[in-house]
């Protein structure tokens, strides 16, 4: 064979080679941006679902923290009309007419109420605004405070909602068997802990072979996340669905408790007027109060116990450097308190029957 012709053959082989070298590079380039395109949108789509999740239940939280603050602002308000009542009753009575609670449950009741007003009603003026809250202690522990502006908690904004909304989450102060504030930022903080990865970037190199290894490689670390997620998301809406469950109890026994502090505001009313029979009306204004006072220690009861799990080493409380209650952990986040909390609803909601 001429040599011009084998050399020809070659020089036609190597074209041939290069063509399909190209080719494949071009595929291999194809298939790498198809794989990063497809997994970007399952990133950004389960992304997407883990935020709603989270938004949905820490609303969820809020609301609770809100209507704990709104019961101890009405336990307030119930226990000044009944301190006036019982005066009044006193007045023309010829025995001493006392509350039929004990102590340690009126206690309990008139720290909470303190606290809430304190964490709702109550901010820094002036430019530091709330987020200047400065701690006060009741009891000798920690209880948010500053100086009054008497702005209730519908207009709380900010950081001042924050923390109010935290102390009232955290189940008051510590003196009333709560968390404080502390340990209601630790429940939002913590409803997911470190719940997915983050995908390190979807830039790969720009040649054809490292290109699709890059493409394989974000395509697992979205798979993990997808995988991470759908169990946080698990996880937010099962303490969604349990923080619901305690509102509508709690709502349920607030309700019953109102009936009792309207008869209170209506009866103090008509004694200012001097519209009232005292001693006609003496024992019904008496089973009000008691029965307010009542379900108020049954609200107390349930604000006081914790909707996560407390960490504890040796039946004791587990605190951080900061002095923060720790809660127990899963993988997705703080562990729901569901037995305590379940035979603390039930119990509340069959000895509200009572009254």
């Amino acid at each position: 064979m001429p040599l011009p012709l084998i050399l020809g053959g070659i020089a036609i082989a190597t074209a041939a080679t290069g063509a399909k070298k190209a080719y494949d590079g071009y595929q291999d380039k194809s298939e790498a941006d198809d794989i990063v395109k497809n997994a970007k949108s399952k990133y950004d789509r389960k992304k997407s679902q883990l935020e709603k999740a989270n938004e949905s239940t820490q609303s969820k939280i809020n609301e609770l923290g809100e209507l704990y603050l709104t019961i101890g602002q009405d336990f307030k308000t119930f226990e000044e009309l009944a301190d006036e009542l019982l005066n009044k009753l006193n007045q023309h009575s010829n025995k001493h007419l006392e509350i039929n609670l004990p102590q340690f449950k009126l206690n309990q009741i008139k720290t909470l109420s303190m606290n809430s007003v304190a964490y709702a009603g109550k901010l820094v003026g002036g430019a530091a605004g709330g987020a200047a809250a400065a701690y006060a202690v009741y009891g000798g522990t920690m209880a948010l405070a500053a100086a009054s502006t008497g702005t209730p908690i519908a207009a709380l904004s900010g950081v001042a909602a924050y923390n109010a909304t935290m102390a009232a989450i955290g189940g008051g102060s510590l003196a009333a068997g709560g968390l404080g504030m502390a340990g209601g930022a630790m429940i939002l903080s913590g409803v997911v802990a470190a719940p997915v990865i983050a995908v390190a970037g979807w830039a790969f190199a720009s040649h054809a072979k490292d290109a699709l290894e890059k493409a394989k490689e974000i395509r697992t670390q979205v798979a993990e996340y997808e995988s991470n997620a759908d169990a946080a998301i698990a996880h937010l809406n099962d303490t969604r669905a349990y923080v619901v469950n305690i509102i509508l109890n709690v709502k349920n026994i607030h309700l019953q408790f109102k009936h009792y502090l309207k008869d209170l505001q209506r009866a103090a009313q008509l004694i200012r007027k001097g519209s009232l029979d005292t001693i006609k009306e003496t024992d019904t204004i008496i089973q009000s109060i008691n029965n307010g006072y009542a379900l108020a220690a049954i609200l107390t009861d349930i604000i006081q116990t914790p909707i996560f799990k407390l960490k504890k080493e040796n039946g004791k409380i587990v605190y951080d450097e900061n002095n923060v209650p720790q809660f127990e952990q899963s993988p997705h986040g703080n562990v729901l308190n569901t037995a305590e909390m379940g035979d603390k609803l039930q119990s509340s909601s069959s000895n509200a029957r009572k009254y």
